[in-house]
């Protein structure tokens, strides 16, 4: 099984959706493991900490732009003076915004890729060595099934995705030898507030909480056990 001792868990985009399911899952299932919350929006943020703190975990809130170079430096500072190293790296910001390619703009292109892929790097970047030095850790990298198969109106989007998945498979060969174990997950369509509205029905969508359980199972399994990459589908596999 994972290290006895209390875990430190880093997750970004923590604030709502997959990333708060993330924080939840690992409260409510590792006594006492310890919690750096990371997200943009802090009022989300502290909402998720206390329903983390309720379950008895110990839960610290980070408000970051993980997209941004100087400000992850400082995250990281900060969550090492606050906890020490980091057992599990979860790089689940991102965002999505459809467009026709011809009609996606760079700006966009780049606020797109920076949240999603860029802000992978820059984290991994930073918590990684740590991991690297004590020979033990995890990493976990949201990409999607936009990140192995092309979608229209996506281009941006795949791409970031694309990149996500190309940078876990370098990470997993770079660190394999050095007790790190890398896992992508690929998610199909789970459900968010930002699924109202769009006509379909919330059965037919994966809860947070199933995908969230996902990455603790991975989590749980034997050190000598890695899963390298793991898609989830909504059983009818349209979406």
């Amino acid at each position: 099984m994972a290290s006895t001792k209390t875990p430190v868990i880093l997750i970004t985009g923590a604030s709502q959706g997959i990333g708060a399911a993330i924080a939840k899952v690992f409260a409510k299932e590792l006594h006492r493991v310890r919690l750096a919350l990371v997200a943009r929006n802090a009022r989300n943020l502290a909402t998720v900490a206390r329903a983390c703190t309720k379950l008895g975990a110990t839960v610290e809130v980070f408000t970051c732009d993980v997209a941004d170079e100087i400000a992850v430096e400082a995250l990281e500072g900060a969550v090492t003076t606050r906890f020490g190293a980091v057992d599990v790296l979860v790089n689940n910001a991102g965002v999505f915004a459809a467009a026709p390619f011809v009609q996606t703009s760079v700006a966009e292109f780049d606020r797109i890729v920076a949240t999603n892929l860029r802000s992978a790097f820059l984290m991994t970047r930073a918590f990684v060595p740590m991991m690297v030095r004590q020979r033990h850790g995890d990493v976990f990298f949201m990409s999607s099934i936009a990140g192995l198969d092309a979608y229209p109106n996506s281009a941006a989007y795949c791409a970031a995705k694309f990149g996500v998945t190309g940078l876990a498979k370098v990470l997993r060969a770079e660190t394999k030898d050095h007790g790190v174990r890398v896992c992508c997950v690929h998610p199909g369509a789970t459900w968010s507030p930002s699924w109202s509205g769009s006509g379909v029905a919330e059965e037919r969508i994966m809860p947070a909480a199933d995908v969230a359980r996902a990455f603790f199972d991975i989590y749980r399994l034997g050190r000598n056990t890695v899963v390298e990459e793991i898609v989830l589908r909504p059983q009818p596999g349209d979406l």
